[in-house]
């Protein structure tokens, strides 16, 4: 099986629109500025348009040229976008150990509640996978 062709690299400011049209699903330019300007103000709908036109060149958006106005979609999926960003981040600052990842994440990101939460969630995998005894 081919592997999916590689992510194209993401700014903090195509991130945030990118969770915009995750959330809201596909949409025009004026409806994803009145999305980004619930959260930030300052945001105009020229800068709006014009980002959205540098992700689609880029890759990052499918445009809809069939009807008016032109409605942008994500060309990657929320999970798999995540995905492909958590796999650059271990490599890099983790010198591949996802298990260093989540050491760090639950030293400083996690809350008691979450905790528990995770802990309950493997202990239930463990109940699962006919492996409870095991540990690693």
């Amino acid at each position: 099986m081919p592997h999916p062709p590689s992510l194209p690299s993401t700014t903090a400011a195509e991130l945030d629109l990118l969770r915009v049209l995750w959330r809201i699903g596909p949409a025009d330019a004026r409806r994803v500025h009145e999305a980004v300007a619930e959260e930030r103000t300052e945001a105009t709908y020229a800068g709006v348009l014009r980002q959205l036109q540098l992700m689609h060149a880029k890759g990052l958006l499918e445009r809809d040229e069939r009807q008016r106005p032109q409605r942008y979609a994500p060309a990657v999926a929320q999970d798999r976008m995540q995905k492909g960003l958590l796999k650059d981040v271990i490599a890099k600052l983790f010198a591949g150990s996802g298990k260093a990842l989540v050491l760090a994440a639950l030293k400083s990101h996690v809350s008691a509640a979450e905790r528990a939460e995770i802990a309950r969630l493997l202990h239930d995998e463990g109940d699962h996978d006919g492996r409870e005894g095991e540990r690693s």
